[in-house]
């Protein structure tokens, strides 16, 4: 977590969905998954070319193979914080909000996306909204409006 991030959530509720994302990597053991996977593919190809001039190659099928993995372990890790937001009493609608403010923020041309690994923005906001449905959440705020503004005072410093 950084002070950046801090400054750019209009709210708590958005602060903890970024969080509660980055938790159910670690909770999920995506790293893990994603390691054995790349090791695997290493492995492989090592294998297939006796180990001769296969760097650029490892490099290009990490590039070309991890992407529909990793957007599947980032799709996993949003649903699994509006869970954690619905527990703690956070507004996962808030999470869905940030994910548009991120759409519209990004500057990488669409033509690019099959590289990401992360899923576009506004489409992991359409999987919240889709996964919330017609939830109403309750909302208990660990801030006040104040302690809210102070907090994003002193990031914004």
């Amino acid at each position: 977590m950084h002070t950046g991030l801090i400054a750019n959530c209009e709210n708590e509720s958005e602060l903890a969905g970024v969080l509660g994302h980055e938790i159910a990597h670690l909770e999920k053991n995506h790293v893990m998954k994603k390691l054995i996977k790349e090791i695997g593919l290493s492995v492989i190809l090592s294998m297939v070319t006796g180990g001769r001039n296969s760097q650029t190659a490892q490099q290009t099928i990490k590039l070309l193979s991890a992407s529909a993995y990793d957007r599947s372990l980032e799709s996993e890790a949003d649903t699994a914080a509006v869970d954690y937001m619905e527990s703690a009493g956070f507004d996962p609608q808030q999470f869905a909000n940030f994910m548009y403010k991120m759409a519209s923020d990004n500057n990488i041309p669409s033509a690019f996306y099959w590289i990401s690994t992360h899923p576009e923005s506004e489409d992991r906001a359409k999987a919240i909204i889709n996964y919330i449905g017609d939830t109403k959440y309750p909302v208990k705020p660990l801030l006040s409006t104040k302690e809210w503004e102070s907090l994003q005072s002193l990031a914004r410093e």
